[in-house]
């Protein structure tokens, strides 16, 4: 039983931050299972022309490979702590990262190592549940999106019919109305395709543009 049980929080520590051959092995299982949502995710940035992407999480590189073959997107960044999936990213985009379109960066949500206003989108699939202060990483994102640029935030919260109140209570009372405090608006909860049973969804929003007051 210890052994199972060692077996299991290695296996959950490695979903969390995969590391060695047995966190390449996962990062290239979790882009299989994951397909359904994250194609979803993508058609919910509503591209347009030279859209500079940052994909927070972005794990082995799947989402960004699709983004950079859209000819509407001038520059994908994919950023995560896990530095054996920045290495498959890299190696799944590199002809891309060759022609400065990709690019791959070790970091964390909480403090992201990129200047104002840099991107016109920033999205999430599957990695909101490990931010430890959701109002920092929010706080991060409003910083480094341009004015008018968008979030899309993509989770589950549930399971084959099973409503997981811990993530909804989590949605409800902590990630939207931080959003609306960090002046997001058009703030919407979408409901995504369902994925080896879990449900699907998607919080949205738009940055509000600030207006100077002419006195």
């Amino acid at each position: 039983m210890n052994f199972l049980k060692r077996m299991a929080s290695t296996i959950e520590q490695q979903y969390q931050h995969p590391k060695g051959l047995l966190g390449w092995y996962i990062g290239e299982k979790m882009i299989r299972q994951h397909k359904p949502e994250t194609i979803w995710s993508i058609t919910l940035l509503n591209l347009q022309k030279d859209e500079d992407i940052l994909e927070i999480g972005c794990g082995a590189g799947y989402a960004m490979k699709r983004l950079v073959n859209e000819p509407s997107v001038h520059k994908v960044i994919g950023l995560d702590l896990s530095k054996t999936l920045l290495h498959s990213a890299s190696t799944r985009n590199k002809l891309a990262i060759r022609n400065k379109r990709a690019q791959v960066i070790h970091g964390n949500v909480h403090q992201l190592p990129f200047k104002d206003k840099q991107f016109s989108k920033v999205f999430s699939v599957h990695s909101v549940y490990f931010w430890e202060n959701l109002s920092q990483a929010l706080s991060e994102i409003s910083r480094v999106l341009k004015p008018n640029g968008a979030v899309s935030l993509t989770l589950s919260d549930g399971k084959n019919g099973e409503s997981w109140d811990n993530v909804k209570n989590m949605i409800e009372n902590e990630l939207i109305p931080l959003m609306k405090q960090m002046e997001f608006t058009n703030i919407k909860m979408l409901k995504g395709p369902d994925s080896r049973g879990y449900h699907t969804v998607a919080i949205t929003g738009e940055l509000l543009i600030k207006m100077d007051v002419i006195e």
